[in-house]
């Protein structure tokens, strides 16, 4: 799952909204450094509710990818994409068309998401607005070990920046996209992959109430 699909049924909870980013936002941050689920569970009784909140929303976080990547719907899904992606770009080395049908299955569920419900998304970013960015420093530090005063910068410019918004358009995605594969080291995509989203776009909307069904069955609520 991405930010939205995550945190969109939290955003009356800012701060257990900001947990189920948090794990996200530290790959942006500082991949070397990971909020796990285990270190999260000592912290969700904390004497300061706001930081509980934080490592709840961790929790959540790791619960919800942990069920999500292991349903049929995912898998076809994201090798359906790949073999899309793989078509434009070609395979190589750095096994590119997997891990883009990866994120691409993540990012365009929540654009689906957003698509249903776009006041949603603006009452996510409003959520955002409130957290105190020291507080999830505090988070970080208490359920990683590390302090890391990055972070604290990273949310407010996550709510000023609205990226979400921009997964709604073939182009700006694109550019969005190429800002992930300059961060985890890969080559930029080429114009060309926008022929690739509108098809990927229907794959994951033909099949999003599957991508958010439980393999007990559950159905995660939609926005």
């Amino acid at each position: 799952m991405n930010y939205f699909a995550h945190g969109h049924r939290f955003v009356d909870e800012p701060y257990f909204l900001a947990g189920t980013a948090l794990p996200d936002w530290m790959n942006v941050v500082d991949r070397r450094t990971r909020v796990r689920r285990r270190h999260a569970l000592a912290h969700v009784a904390h004497d300061d509710p706001r930081l509980a909140a934080v490592a709840r929303g961790v929790v959540q976080h790791h619960v919800d990818d942990d069920w999500f990547h292991r349903t049929t719907a995912f898998f076809e899904v994201s090798q359906q994409i790949a073999a899309k992606v793989g078509k434009v770009i070609g395979g190589d080395a750095n096994a590119r068309p997997s891990f883009l049908g990866h994120i691409l299955t993540e990012i365009l569920l929540d654009a689906s998401l957003i698509a249903s419900a776009p006041r949603r998304l603006d009452a996510y970013y409003a959520a955002c607005e409130t957290i105190d960015p020291l507080v999830v420093e505090r988070a970080v530090e208490a359920i990683s070990g590390r302090r890391l005063r990055q972070i604290s910068q990273w949310v407010p410019l996550f709510a000023a920046e609205g990226f979400l918004r921009d997964y709604a358009d073939d182009m700006r995605l694109t550019f969005r996209l190429n800002q992930v594969m300059r961060r985890v080291g890969l080559p930029l995509l080429p114009d060309s992959i926008v022929k690739v989203l509108a098809a990927a776009r229907n794959v994951v909307d033909t099949r999003r109430d599957e991508l958010l069904t439980h393999p007990d069955g559950t159905v995660t609520a939609a926005a």
